[in-house]
């Protein structure tokens, strides 16, 4: 996973404290992550989850997500990666990075929670603990969370009930930590699917497809494959046929974009038909 250094002046405490651990590299598991939010109260089990993996359109489904169900009224976090300039970009709530002093007090909050005796948990793994404590401690309504790398072994990936689970996409990325082929990479991100959960899975590779399909089936996880939008000629788009369209403007062009925008909507749907 890329590490940015950042040159915002007001990130250098933030620095100074993923610092210690940027020399465990990334180490895919998920025993150190578990027993360090264990030691934090388990402040994942009090954030309702959006889960979101795949190789491509990641990020732009998070933002996707984020938006609406902000404009929607609700308190939303957010947790993606890498950054662009600063740490907190990372984790945000209602768009809105979060505050410089407040995210180190949580990673010092994280910090002593780590048991010296057990193996450290990595950089990634410590933010991601503070971005769970974050989010539950300004008591957002849900959070919309990025895979780092893979799925099934990544560090977000630590709620049993998540409210649905998306698969943006499926290519032959990080294949020297994933696995050789598509079907290994494709069964490392259906590691995110959770029994009797919903799931929301975009266009993938053929070889990719079989594997998701049969663990969705032995899992209970009533899908939707959602097909991309179009994009009309005045430049909105529209997902979906009859009365049930949706038109809407996608100021981001390329086909990846109606991809993404319909799988967004697609994960928007399912969570309406949960009550939200």
């Amino acid at each position: 996973m890329p590490v940015v250094q950042s040159p915002v002046p007001s990130d250098q405490p933030i620095q100074a404290l993923l610092d210690p651990f940027g020399r465990f590299g990334v180490e895919l598991g998920l025993e150190r992550i578990q027993r360090l939010l264990g030691a934090l109260g388990n402040p994942q089990s009090r954030v309702p989850m959006v889960h979101v993996a795949g190789t491509n359109g990641k990020g732009s489904v998070c933002a996707y997500l984020a938006a609406v169900l902000g404009s929607a009224g609700y308190r939303v976090g957010r947790y993606t990666s890498p950054h662009l300039v600063s740490w907190r970009e990372r984790i945000t709530v209602n768009d809105a990075p979060s505050q410089a002093e407040i995210l180190a007090q949580r990673l010092r909050q994280v910090a002593a929670a780590i048991d010296p005796a057990q193996p450290s948990p990595t950089q990634f793994e410590v933010l991601t603990a503070a971005a769970w404590l974050h989010f539950a401690e300004v008591g957002v309504d849900l959070a919309v969370m990025e895979v780092g790398l893979g799925g099934r072994l990544d560090a977000t990936n630590v709620v049993d009930t998540p409210l649905v689970s998306v698969i943006t996409s499926l290519s032959r990325e990080h294949w020297q930590r994933l696995g050789p082929t598509l079907g290994h990479i494709a069964y490392e991100k259906a590691g995110v699917l959770k029994p009797g959960r919903p799931a929301v899975i975009g266009p993938l590779p053929p070889e990719a497809a079989v594997v998701v399909k049969a663990r969705l089936a032995e899992l209970t996880c009533p899908a939707v494959w959602p097909t991309p939008a179009v994009l009309l000629e005045n430049g909105q788009a529209r997902y979906g046929s009859g009365d049930d369209a949706i038109t809407y403007p996608l100021p981001l062009r390329g086909q990846h974009q109606l991809i993404n925008s319909a799988v967004a909507i697609a994960a928007l749907q399912t969570l309406r038909a949960q009550g939200w």
